[in-house]
């Protein structure tokens, strides 16, 4: 990454404003947190991923017109055992990610416990985004679209369909 004010290859400056947000990844286990965050950070996808202890904490800037946005990404576990923890990644967040696995109704079902406990116990203002991991497993689908897209609407939550394995729509969201 170029130094602040530095020229870009396509001879536009540098992002002149650097704004920070605090993203944590909340779901059930075995549904791509870490696979989606792999992704979007390094532009990787390893079909066989280690479970996350606790939590990873990783960072990935982006720049959108003349501001660098820089991530603090918390992917946090997702085995019950960690669940008393996750209060403490996701305080002071600006944005949450709850992941299901739309190949597992359990996920989903799962997935609206934590959007209810982030809009308990969250900051008031945080964004959440609800994703429908392993899109490229549609043919096994078991949460259809729609059902998601309408919990979505009426929580007021983003919602998008992502693949960390084709990378679909995983920097969209």
């Amino acid at each position: 990454m170029t130094s602040r004010g530095a020229a870009r290859p396509n001879g536009q400056s540098q992002a002149s404003k650097i704004c920070q947000f605090k993203l944590v990844l909340l779901g059930e286990s075995a549904v791509g947190k870490s696979s989606l965050v792999l992704r979007f950070v390094k532009g990787q996808f390893h079909e066989y991923q280690e479970s996350t202890i606790g939590a990873a904490f990783l960072t990935q800037s982006v720049c959108l017109d003349d501001t660098t946005v820089k991530f603090e990404i918390w992917d946090t576990a997702g085995q019950e055992r960690y669940h008393s923890l996750a209060p403490m990644y996701y305080r002071g967040a600006q944005a949450a990610i709850v992941v299901y696995d739309i190949t597992n109704q359990e996920t989903f079902a799962r997935a609206k416990t934590w959007v209810k406990e982030l809009q308990r116990q969250a900051s008031p203002s945080i964004v959440i985004a609800l994703a429908g991991n392993k899109a490229d497993l549609a043919s096994k689908r078991m949460v259809e679209y729609e059902e998601a897209q309408a919990y979505a609407d009426d929580n007021s939550l983003l919602f998008m369909e992502t693949s960390a394995k084709t990378a679909m729509n995983v920097n969209d969201l």
